[in-house]
């Protein structure tokens, strides 16, 4: 069920930036950016953060370098790592996207979907979360 809400999402951003007439990043690279918001991060810090999962986060930033969305430069105290921040054009997307779930609050007013039942499930999913972590311990395996 959340892979297909998360895709049905994906879908409802695609058709956001098509409605724009943006057509030089995807949906992916959108929430990535979205999600960088005003900070300076590593390509790293993407994924240690949870903004991105996937092998392909780097392709996702060059491109988004290549089409102007983020700017990039080195890091002053380790040359080898590159950091990250959105330009004027990310900016100006992420109040887009921004702009969007605004509309997407003021339309689930009045619905079962309140503020409280989304906050429980909120919960509820770190809650999940926490107990799929713990359930990584791997030295158990084989001697069943």
């Amino acid at each position: 069920m959340i892979e297909r809400l998360h895709r049905h999402f994906l879908d409802v951003l695609k058709v956001e930036l098509d409605r724009k007439g943006i057509q030089d990043i995807n949906n992916v690279q959108s929430m990535i950016l979205y999600n960088i918001g005003t900070d300076d991060l590593t390509v790293g810090e993407l994924t240690i953060r949870g903004y991105y999962l996937g092998s392909n986060v780097s392709y996702n930033v060059k491109k988004m370098v290549e089409n102007g969305y983020l700017a990039q430069e080195r890091s002053v105290h380790d040359k080898r790592s590159i950091r990250v921040k959105l330009s004027d054009k990310g900016v100006a997307l992420r109040d887009i996207i921004t702009a969007m779930f605004n509309r997407h609050e003021s339309k689930l007013q009045g619905t079962a979907l309140t503020h409280e039942r989304l906050g429980e499930l909120n919960k509820i999913m770190h809650l999940v979360e926490r107990f799929w972590a713990g359930q990584t311990d791997f030295s158990g395996i084989g001697s069943e």
